[in-house]
């Protein structure tokens, strides 16, 4: 069963929300930065907002349609919203918040199906507990639970893991795994992580300003960013505006100027026009610093500079380098002390033409 979506929706005069992809059964990480419309998004595809205009259908089952005036009521879209916040009754026991959202049925399938669904989230034995009373792993499980036992043909997730450690969601996300393997329902999954995306996503759809900025299988979307707004969720420090002053077919580069220096950069060759202005995006871990001048090597890109700050972060040293230009460059602290690196330090900066990406930048 796959979800399809195509609409539109504004919100306010500086604000428009307008999202075309398909979510076949699996995991489709929604990445993207706060305020770019994800929750939005979710709450279109519930039916707790109604778009402006376009289409949602679940399977052959039309959800929304403005041309034919269709808007299923939240209940009868038969899927299951988990909330950041879980929306867990504090009064009721995990028994009851499980099986509140199947009154419907005779008392003894309400405490089968809740019974199954516990047991497949590992938390059966929490049945007379209160929210208040387990811990955060198993609020969240008990969340999952109560959504997933209306056999729901779709499940929507507001980052719902985003207060747990990593060992904890990482279960409780193999769990879900299991469940899906057996129920084969698409679930969009709203995150912040880049690593998430990698782990769990069949597809990935990145949001920025209320438009989809980038779409398809995660090793596409994050690997290669090319958009701006991707290149920084996935950890791109550096993002530099340049000018293309040559172009090189033969060797698939072109050589670039960085705006506001006289510092050229070597990097892939792009549908761009000599004279352009293009973005570029540059990984801070994948640039080299050297302390003498660098020789017979296969980067293109070597650069005389100087070190304008230097800062530990845990396991990383980051540095500020200026060449022409101001880049962000991570080395390791051995690497650090072993260099003699120092505020005012002349270095060298080396760069691979294929460490350069170029990007759409943000609107």
């Amino acid at each position: 069963m796959q979800l399809s979506v195509r609409i539109a929706k504004r919100l306010s005069k500086s604000f428009s929300l307008e999202a075309e992809f398909d979510a076949p059964a699996g995991f489709a990480m929604l990445l993207g930065p706060s305020g770019a419309g994800k929750t939005t998004l979710l709450n279109c595809i519930a039916g707790l907002l109604r778009p402006d205009a376009g289409r949602i259908a679940l399977g052959e089952r039309v959800l929304f349609d403005s041309a034919s005036r269709t808007n299923l009521p939240v209940q009868e879209r038969k899927l299951g919203y988990l909330f950041q916040n879980l929306a867990l009754f504090p009064h009721l026991t995990i028994a009851q918040n499980v099986k509140y959202g199947i009154s419907h049925l005779p008392a003894e399938q309400r405490s089968e199906r809740m019974t199954a669904m516990l047991e497949s989230f590992r938390i059966a034995h929490l049945v007379d507990r209160k929210p208040s009373e387990i811990s955060g792993g198993e609020r969240q499980r008990a969340a999952l639970a109560r959504s997933l036992v209306t056999n729901p043909t779709m499940l929507l997730l507001d980052e719902p893991l985003l207060a747990l450690d990593v060992v904890t969601k990482a279960k409780i996300v193999d769990d879900l795994r299991i469940w899906n393997a057996e129920h084969a329902i698409p679930i969009v999954y709203v995150t912040h992580s880049p690593q998430e995306a990698y782990a769990l996503g069949e597809r990935v759809v990145v949001l920025d300003a209320g438009r989809v900025v980038g779409r398809g299988m995660p090793n596409e979307v994050l690997a290669a960013p090319r958009h701006e707004t991707i290149a920084q969720i996935v950890g791109f420090e550096n993002v530099f505006d340049v000018t293309v002053k040559s172009v090189s077919e033969s060797q698939g580069t072109m050589l670039c100027q960085m705006d506001g220096s006289l510092t050229e950069i070597d990097v892939p060759l792009g549908h761009v026009e000599i004279g352009e202005r293009v973005r570029i995006a540059i990984r801070a871990g994948d640039i080299i610093a050297a302390t003498e001048r660098p020789q017979h090597l296969s980067a293109r890109n070597n650069f005389a500079a100087r070190i304008v700050s230097i800062r530990r972060e845990g396991p990383r040293v980051i540095l500020l380098i200026e060449a022409g230009v101001t880049f962000e460059v991570h080395v390791t602290p051995r690497a650090c002390d072993e260099l003699g690196l120092a505020e005012g330090s002349p270095v060298w900066l080396v760069i691979k033409s294929y460490s350069c990406h170029l990007v759409a930048p943000r609107e």
